[in-house]
């Protein structure tokens, strides 16, 4: 894969709506995309954060470890950051955004290039919020807009910015406490703006209609409540959440889902709405690994997990609910360690970021047929790659953090 578009231009901030066509917002029942990524059968990596690359015949290749910010997999497009809150994909699929959550720092990652810091937001990250969430506007390619959520030192709020210009507020006021101030973005079909809060701490917060804390909101670009919700008057779509990790929306406007840290459970919701409430949640987790972001396809939904290596894949019956059990890829048998942020760059590839911070404790793993189990470093944050499925290879990769993709299909 080729990787190549920095985020570059700028735009201005016209008081008016972004014609994005925003229609009612209506599950869609058909389902017409491609199945998401399926990767299987992780490859081996050494101790020393190397790996294996397909060679010739499809025999393995060795990959040299990474040497600094330097790393020589093919896959990787980007090192050597502070920790990833939020990756949203760049249009051609080649880059991508990525936000430091304790920096307010953006930043266009591209394959054999340095990260380079597009945009810089003032954020409070003494709690667990900062900057935690990041989506391009629907008509990025015209506007070239960036929405992001923020902790700040008075509230929690959504800003838009683009590049060379200031950031500015579009929604301000959600509600800010000791904890539970992460809040994540999306963007649904129609092209409004989706906007998962956390509750700030306060429980009852999350059930109170007239708060905007502990919700799923609808916006149009401007922060005012988009066209076709549940009542036109309020940005609120669902209530009932505590402490978002992930959204995503499928492709073909067939659902929408959002993953919860509660006190008692990790959770999966399917968003419905004109419900007070979010109800039953789709999948939970009374492990609770972690669950943060999250990809929607038509025939699954992938879960990122940060307190336990890996991603949770749920299939989808066609029923609407899931299949069996939650299958795990990514696991860390290829040492990319906990991962976080996740993105949709198409119907066959992810951007994911990890959390894993420098200076990890070696991990010990044993696989079928070993006689003894190998030792591997946890990366660290700062790192972006790309892995091809269904054959996968998995490697470790040592810095700050990790951004990559999976893809399906041949190699």
């Amino acid at each position: 894969m080729a990787l190549g578009l920095l985020l570059t231009g700028c735009a201005s901030f016209p008081d008016q709506s972004n014609g994005a066509g925003v229609q009612d917002w209506q599950p869609q029942p058909k389902l017409t995309d491609a199945p998401g990524p399926q990767p299987n059968a992780p490859g081996g990596s050494n101790a020393d954060g190397g790996g294996t690359v397909p060679g010739p015949n499809g025999t393995p290749k060795p990959v040299p470890p990474p040497q600094g910010c330097t790393d020589f997999d093919q896959n990787v497009i980007g090192t050597c950051m502070a920790p990833l809150a939020a990756v949203a994909s760049l249009p051609g699929g080649a880059s991508g955004l990525a936000a430091e959550r304790t920096t307010g720092r953006v930043l266009a990652v591209q394959k054999g290039q340095d990260p380079k810091p597009v945009a810089t937001i003032e954020v409070d990250a003494a709690t667990d919020g900062g900057l935690t969430g990041l989506a391009l506007s629907p008509t990025y390619q015209q506007d070239q807009l960036v929405y992001a959520y923020v902790t700040t030192a008075t509230d929690n709020r959504v800003m838009r910015f683009a590049v060379g210009d200031t950031p500015k507020p579009v929604l301000t006021g959600i509600p800010k406490g000791p904890t539970h101030n992460r809040g994540v973005l999306s963007v649904d079909r129609s092209g409004a703006l989706l906007v998962a809060t956390g509750d700030a701490g306060n429980a009852a917060a999350a059930i109170d209609p007239n708060s905007l804390a502990g919700k799923v909101l609808r916006i149009d670009g401007l922060g005012h409540p988009a066209p076709g919700n549940p009542n036109p008057a309020s940005a609120v779509v669902i209530g009932g959440l505590q402490d978002p990790g992930g959204m995503c929306a499928a492709a073909d406007g067939s659902a929408a889902w959002v993953t919860d840290q509660t006190a008692t459970a990790d959770q999966l919701y399917r968003i419905t709405p004109g419900q007070p409430q979010l109800g039953s949640p789709a999948w939970s987790w009374p492990d609770k690994p972690g669950v943060a972001g999250c990809a929607a396809f038509t025939d699954e939904v992938s879960v990122a997990t940060v307190h336990k290596a890996g991603i949770q894949v749920l299939s989808l019956a066609k029923t609407g609910g899931f299949s069996g059990k939650p299958s795990t890829i990514l696991d860390g048998q290829g040492g990319y360690g906990l991962i976080g942020a996740m993105d949709v760059v198409d119907q066959n590839t992810l951007l994911v970021g990890t959390v894993n911070k420098d200076g990890g404790k070696p991990v010990v793993q044993r696989r079928p047929g070993d006689h003894h189990p190998q030792a591997q470093r946890r990366p660290a944050q700062g790192l972006t790659a790309k892995i091809k499925g269904p054959n996968l290879t998995l490697n470790v990769r040592k810095g700050p953090l990790l951004t990559f993709n999976v893809s399906k299909g041949p190699s």
